[in-house]
């Protein structure tokens, strides 16, 4: 490439040509004709004619110097296939296939001097044509094109055999298959389980991998992530109910019912083993439930556990004479006869007799006894106040006892006395049935005004059912 520095001033212009044989061969600078002299055009103060260096012209007019267009006015300046190529204070000779022939280099001017005047028509000499030349990774073709040239195809390339050749324009690159990864120009299997390339399960194989799920879950259709697999709906292993859950499934039993130990079937609770409070009185476990009896004498209420003593003297359903009286236990009933005294009492009413204090054989007697009758059901709790006991007529100067005569062997009842005329029958000890009990409650009246003293009785006959409630 020729090139050419200029720098101008006042004082002195100096014009530098310089030549590179980096773009024209040697022979061609041969055949280069340059005039090219360096001058230096001094201007002395007082003198009044400017000399201009080589390759200039003193413009009278403006006093400047201009470039001299060698290629107008030389002939033949450039021979050959050699083309003139104007240059601000000299010329070129390039050849006709020169970059700087097809663009010629235009130096810009300095405003000093104006631009010169377009340059004239350039002669037309011959082309000469040179052979074509196709870079690297590339050859000519049938058509005297450039075409790529497929390195992998034609087996010229340098890839080892673990590795892929891929043709490029103008060469080709050595990679590794999926699955593969180049190391140091070796290609390793990559480990895609460590890298999370699975949902659940994975199994890492050569250049590859596997994905499987856990039980409970299948393989999408992506090969990678899992779904849980609704085994309710598929298959119902449950014999009752079957609850799908993420990745399994439960089973459910239905009311009176317990899974067994394998999760699976259920087999009947027995409600009634669990606890004695279900029925007041017997529980019948049922397949998946259990339901309430009551002895006989007694109807199961409405809450279906407990049960309600029947009273058969109510509604008439006895079997007693019309001399005895129906009386109503829990349970059943008891047919009385009636209150018979025997010598030396009296008959007063329908449950008294009494003993006239005249007659001799009633010294030593009672003076009444009273006829009571009571229930109560088996095993109430103790201690419990369950009768009482007073006196309807309080004599001045009297005081009161009162004792439990006879019946009482068990020890299961005392006598606490609560007022000064009264008592109460207490039961210290749970009494079972089905029993009837016969106390004599005693009350003595003793009287010192009078150096009195005397007692009355009464016979308590107490039925216990067989059953607590």
């Amino acid at each position: 490439m020729f090139g050419k520095l200029s720098s101008y001033s006042s004082a002195q212009t100096l014009v530098f040509f310089h030549l590179s044989p980096t773009v024209l061969d040697m022979q061609g600078l041969r055949r280069i004709l340059t005039a090219f002299t360096l001058a230096v055009c001094l201007s002395s103060p007082g003198k009044a004619q400017q000399q201009c260096t080589n390759g200039f012209d003193l413009d009278r007019a403006s006093g400047q110097c201009l470039d001299i267009d060698e290629c107008r006015t030389i002939p033949e300046a450039c021979r050959g296939d050699m083309v003139c190529v104007n240059q601000n204070g000299g010329y070129l000779c390039v050849p006709r296939t020169n970059p700087v022939y097809r663009s010629p280099y235009l130096s810009p001017y300095s405003n000093v001097y104006p631009p010169p005047p377009a340059p004239g028509p350039v002669p037309n000499y011959p082309t000469v044509t040179r052979p074509l030349m196709c870079r690297f990774g590339f050859q000519l073709d049938e058509n005297n094109q450039c075409a790529d040239v497929d390195e992998c195809a034609s087996d010229s390339h340098q890839c080892n055999p673990t590795q892929i050749c891929i043709n490029t324009e103008g060469g080709y690159t050595c990679s590794c298959t999926e699955g593969y990864w180049l190391l140091e120009g070796q290609c390793i299997d990559i480990d895609e389980c460590r890298y999370g390339y699975c949902q659940q399960l994975c199994a890492n194989v050569p250049g590859s991998y596997s994905c499987t799920c856990n039980p409970g879950f299948t393989l999408n259709d992506d090969g990678r992530s899992c779904q849980d697999v609704n085994e309710c709906t598929s298959e119902n292993p449950c014999t009752q109910t079957c609850v799908n859950t993420y990745g399994s499934f439960l089973c459910r039993c239905e009311p009176g019912y317990e899974l067994e130990a394998d999760g699976v079937n259920c087999s009947d609770m027995d409600e009634c083993s669990f606890s004695e409070f279900l029925c007041q009185h017997e529980c019948v476990n049922g397949p998946g439930s259990y339901y309430c009896t009551c002895p006989s004498g007694y109807n199961l209420l409405d809450d279906s556990r407990s049960c309600q003593d029947i009273n058969e003297c109510e509604i008439r359903n006895f079997t007693c004479t019309s001399q005895q009286t129906c009386f109503n236990i829990p349970g059943e009933y008891k047919c009385l006869d009636p209150v018979r005294c025997e010598e030396p009492y009296l008959q007063i009413n329908e449950n008294r007799c009494m003993c006239p204090a005249e007659n001799p054989g009633c010294r030593d007697q009672p003076f009444t006894i009273l006829y009571r009758v009571m229930d109560m059901v088996s095993g109430r709790s103790v201690p419990s106040d369950i009768f009482q006991m007073q006196a309807t007529t309080r004599y001045p100067g009297a005081y009161y006892i009162f004792q439990i005569k006879s019946g009482n062997e068990g020890r299961e009842f005392y006598m606490r006395q609560t007022g000064p005329i009264s008592a109460t029958l207490v039961m210290t000890r749970p009494v079972k049935g089905p029993r009837t009990v016969e106390l004599d409650l005693e009350m003595i009246t003793v009287n010192t005004v009078i150096n009195f003293r005397g007692s009355s009785v009464i016979r308590l006959r107490i039925f216990v059912s067989q059953y607590s409630f």
